[in-house]
């Protein structure tokens, strides 16, 4: 009777974490030193990682190339622009080193969405063409995710609204006050797609980070719009909720029988139907041409179920395009070699688009 109140009461907390709506920017690393046009930071397995980087601290944001060399428990990176960080500074690593589209060098509008928890913001980058891009954050993050990639997509001539959606800092709360891990929220990307329409969009294009993928997958089952989608773009996405909890309880060292017990409470408090998130048992009623990008070093949205979902898409007549990167963490593909991804998604969309034309 203890233990099981014991666990009852650990996966409650635990529920509670992956439902609260708080976010807490944390800095981890610590900044050694500034040489000239160096930056000489702590080495650990995250400052170690492969390729162009932000540096954030507060107050500051510089963005950092690839590491120049590691030694005597140190990581040196050369500085590529931005802020300087003194001495001294905790800080931790960002993959999108920029705060706004006009920092990649493009006009942009502050637009509002009306969603159905009320006016969300959104960043419109406008383009001549007339398939947009609706570009969808991961859980904990921002619409500067989307920095990364905006200029690439702008050269094909694609306008793209980069969405905020319930609980994420910019767009209104949700009514529970709660997230909804993608349940509720593709109804404020479907207001994105709506008012992609409206404003003279004849397809679309989803991109999405983490729970992004969740979110555009939830969209893809249940939206009237899904028929308009002709691509959909994969960074890390969250393709199957059980896969990713039982993860993110072993990072947190939590009893292995844990993670179906706060699935359980989870799925109580929220009414959500776990199911209807393994894509790869139950794949959208929609599913277009569809590019995913996932890194092998993962520790937050494991690689194995974008792997599995891979190997099973021929079977569920989805034409996916699985793309493996090799070092960084979580939605860092575009970090690991900036070039290389970019010509990936723009091969992959005038592939997709031609008969469309972009």
């Amino acid at each position: 009777m203890g233990i099981s109140a014991g666990l009852g009461g650990i996966g409650w907390f635990y529920s509670g974490v992956l439902l609260d709506t708080r976010r807490q920017l944390v800095y981890p690393e610590r900044v050694l030193a500034v040489t000239g046009s160096t930056v000489v930071l702590a080495d650990s397995r995250l400052t170690r990682q492969p390729g162009t980087w932000g540096l954030r601290w507060v107050g500051g944001l510089a963005r950092m190339g690839p590491v120049a060399e590691v030694v005597d428990g140190t990581v040196r990176r050369p500085l590529l622009g931005g802020d300087v960080p003194e001495p001294g500074s905790s800080a931790v690593l960002d993959t999108g080193p920029w705060d706004d589209p006009g920092q990649r060098g493009l006009a942009f509008s502050e637009v509002e969405v009306p969603t159905p928890v009320g006016p969300a913001p959104a960043w419109l980058v406008p383009a001549p063409g007339d398939t947009w891009v609706v570009a969808v954050h991961g859980r904990g993050g921002t619409r500067r995710e989307a920095l990364r990639v905006l200029p690439a997509l702008h050269e094909l001539g694609l306008p793209v609204l980069v969405a905020s959606y319930r609980n994420d800092g910019d767009a209104p709360p949700s009514p529970d006050a709660r997230d909804h891990l993608g349940d509720s929220e593709w109804e404020d990307l479907e207001a994105a797609v709506r008012y992609a329409r409206r404003h003279g969009a004849r397809r679309i294009v989803l991109y999405g980070w983490s729970m992004g993928g969740a979110i555009t997958g939830a969209f893809l089952d249940r939206s009237t719009e899904a028929g308009a989608v002709d691509a959909v773009v994969w960074d890390a996405p969250l393709v199957d909720w059980r896969a990713t909890l039982r993860q993110q309880a072993r990072n947190r060292r939590l009893p292995p029988g844990l993670s179906p017990l706060a699935l359980a409470i989870t799925s109580r408090r929220i009414r959500i139907d776990f199911d209807r998130f393994d894509l790869r048992r139950r794949p959208p009623a929609v599913t277009p041409p569809t590019l995913l990008f996932h890194t092998d070093d993962d520790t937050s949205v494991p690689v194995s179920a974008s792997r599995a979902l891979a190997a099973a898409a021929p079977g569920l007549q989805w034409p996916l395009r699985y793309v493996e990167v090799a070092g960084p963490e979580h939605t860092a593909a575009w970090n690991a070699d900036p070039g290389a991804y970019e010509g990936t998604v723009t091969s992959f969309l005038t592939e997709v688009l031609a008969p469309w034309s972009l």
